[in-house]
């Protein structure tokens, strides 16, 4: 589900089985790094795996650094968290999340002024999500008008 907030934010989330979470050996939470680290697999290779649409693949670190703030939320079966971040850097500590029997990712941001300003999510572009991706099902919600209009 993609939502496009009043404020400008979006929020894009997910019913998978979040972020790998562990317990560490001193029983702290720790969290792959996608959001404040480039995502190595891709960014030190010089052929880049591409994707369906043909764009290089590279990870959520990219959209941490093109945003004002992003909140990570991640639920997992093991337990759920939050950490916010600002301009990439996190500025809160990974936050327990009440558990609500889901699972899944989301990823809730405000995207740089120049980026707000310069492009739109339009419903014809999720719509050439799904014909890209045939086994993802995307949904936008544009409440930016203060209604909530679900488009499939």
């Amino acid at each position: 589900m993609v939502t496009l907030h009043i404020d400008g934010s979006v929020s894009v989330e997910d019913d998978g089985r979040g972020t790998d979470t562990r317990i560490d050996e001193h029983g702290c939470v720790v969290k792959k790094p996608v959001m404040a680290t480039k995502d190595l697999r891709f960014f030190d290779l010089s052929e880049t795996e591409r994707l369906p649409d043909g764009h290089p693949r590279r990870g959520m670190s990219v959209v941490a650094a093109l945003s004002e703030w992003l909140i990570h939320t991640n639920r997992r079966l093991n337990g759920s968290w939050s950490q916010r971040y600002e301009h990439s850097v996190p500025v809160s500590d990974l936050m327990p999340v009440e558990a609500d029997g889901t699972t899944g990712t989301c990823v809730h941001f405000l995207p740089s002024e120049a980026l707000r300003s310069e492009w739109a999510l339009t419903e014809s572009d999720v719509a050439r999500w799904s014909e890209q991706w045939p086994d993802l099902t995307t949904r936008l919600d544009d409440r930016r008008d203060g209604r909530s209009r679900s488009c499939p």
